[in-house]
């Protein structure tokens, strides 16, 4: 019958086993030893910190099942040891009361089978606690070592499965190219996709704060544009475009406008012209002056705009002909660009431009993810089947993806492993030893005590045969 201190209050889980079972600290009859104060059973330990205190002595209902199994099967292993223990004591009295031969070869099993049961139990008492709360070298192995156990399984588990040659042999094996591409190829997967694609874009814009965004845009920008000679690349763009006639169309709606502008505002003109002249001459030559020369200028633009030969317009192609030249070879043509670049970027309105180009990328991509229809999520959900017919029937496209697969993981496991192991060790090491090893044995126990049993049958069996060599040997 298990026994607890009354000067301490029941804990539930701690001395809950059944009468007749070898809890801690007591004797194979239940009874417990004299001057046994340093029984871990009753000793009171620190707390250990909350969140590990909880997470240890958290018992899921799957849990308690388990505790109830081991103490079941406890109770099923001390009972065989009682068992074996009356058989012995029976024998000897019948071989004393002359029963015959037959008496001395099962006091001879059972004897074997209580030594062999009691090993058994101090080899399992001694993984979770001091046998009889004695204080014996290398007992009580899992509250003791466990740290070292930690550091054991961590050191394990980095050599054995995060190591590169194992890391690249298992995703090798796996196929995850040819598999995924299989998926992708399904629509509804790439729907799938693309639909969780269109949230994460969403949910990562709606996290950026647009402040600071545009902040980065800016100075992005400008610092790209300081760090950047523009003059050569601007002449040979426009080098480009002339020799191609791209200016032409421009040529002719500035012509075109300016006609029409001409038309409509020929009173303004000629009040300019008479504006300009001297204050000595007469007003009625001012203003035939003024008619001339609105006259011409009329007639120039119209000619200009009706004659694609006009030499304006051939002039014209030769001052951009020799600009764009200048442009990239000139050094006072591009000193003057890299100044009016200067001053153009330092402006604030082209400063408040390049921001709030950021809101309208933002609107526009935002939209576009959200709309099932849109271009956007159309032309990602194409790609994505493409790629997964690729991945699925493309040895050379698997071949790739496979590897970058391996290299990333293997990348991973090489460069982080020292934190993924410390993940374990530190997580055991924050574990309270007494919690933590009455966990392991709820889940483990259930199986020892079977060591137990088997333990009480194999030295039953090994005495009887002990003791039956020893006899054909005497006789």
């Amino acid at each position: 019958m298990n026994r607890t201190n009354p000067n301490m209050p029941h804990q539930e889980g701690r001395h809950s086993l059944p009468e007749g079972s070898l809890s801690e600290g007591s004797l194979p009859d239940g009874r417990l030893p004299a001057g046994a104060a340093g029984d871990t059973a009753f000793s009171v330990k620190p707390p250990a910190p909350a969140s590990s205190y909880r997470s240890m002595t958290a018992f899921s209902p799957a849990d308690e099942e388990k505790r109830r199994g081991v103490r079941r099967m406890k109770v099923t292993a001390t009972g065989l040891l009682l068992f074996v223990a009356l058989v012995y004591v029976l024998a000897k009295w019948a071989s004393h009361e002359g029963a015959g031969a037959w008496a001395g070869y099962v006091a001879a099993a059972a004897e074997a089978g209580m030594v062999g049961a009691l090993a058994d139990w101090f080899a399992v008492t001694a993984l979770f606690r001091h046998p009889l709360g004695l204080p014996i070298p290398h007992t009580a192995i899992i509250p003791n070592k466990k740290d070292q156990l930690g550091v054991s399984l961590g050191e394990f588990v980095g050599e054995n499965f995060l190591s590169q040659d194992v890391v690249r042999q298992r995703l090798r094996s796996v196929g995850i190219g040819s598999r995924l591409g299989a998926w992708l190829a399904v629509p509804e997967h790439a729907d799938r996709v693309t639909a969780e694609l269109a949230t994460a874009l969403r949910g990562a814009l709606t996290v950026l704060r647009d402040s600071d965004v545009r902040a980065v845009v800016g100075e992005a920008i400008t610092r790209r544009a300081d760090a950047q000679e523009i003059a050569p690349g601007i002449g040979k763009m426009l080098e480009k475009v002339v020799a191609d006639g791209g200016h032409r169309r421009v040529v002719d709606l500035v012509v075109i406008r300016a006609h029409d502008w001409l038309v409509l505002h020929d009173e303004q003109v000629m009040d300019a012209v008479q504006g300009g002249a001297p204050g000595w001459t007469p007003r009625f030559v001012d203003k035939r002056v003024g008619e001339r020369v609105y006259k011409e200028l009329l007639r120039f633009v119209t000619e200009m705009r009706d004659s694609p030969t006009h030499p304006a317009r051939g002039a014209l192609d030769r001052f951009l002909t020799d600009f764009a030249s200048d442009l990239q070879s000139d050094t006072d043509t591009r000193a003057r660009v890299e100044r009016l670049k200067g001053e153009v970027l330092g402006r604030g309105e082209v400063q408040d431009l390049i921001a709030s180009a950021w809101t309208a990328v933002r609107s526009m991509i935002v939209s576009a993810a959200e709309d099932e229809r849109s271009e956007l999520r159309l032309r990602v959900r194409a790609s994505l089947l493409s790629l997964g017919a690729r991945m699925a029937t493309e040895s050379k496209v698997q071949g790739k993806v496979d590897r970058w697969v391996e290299d990333a993981a293997v990348y991973v496991v090489t460069t982080y492993r020292r934190e993924i192991t410390s993940l374990i060790t530190d997580t055991v090491a924050s574990w309270d030893a007494e919690h933590t090893t009455r966990k392991i044995e709820a889940h483990i126990g259930r199986d020892l005590q079977f060591i137990r049993i088997n333990g009480t049958v194999v030295g039953s069996l090994a005495g009887l045969l002990i003791y039956t060599v020893s006899r054909a040997i005497g006789a």
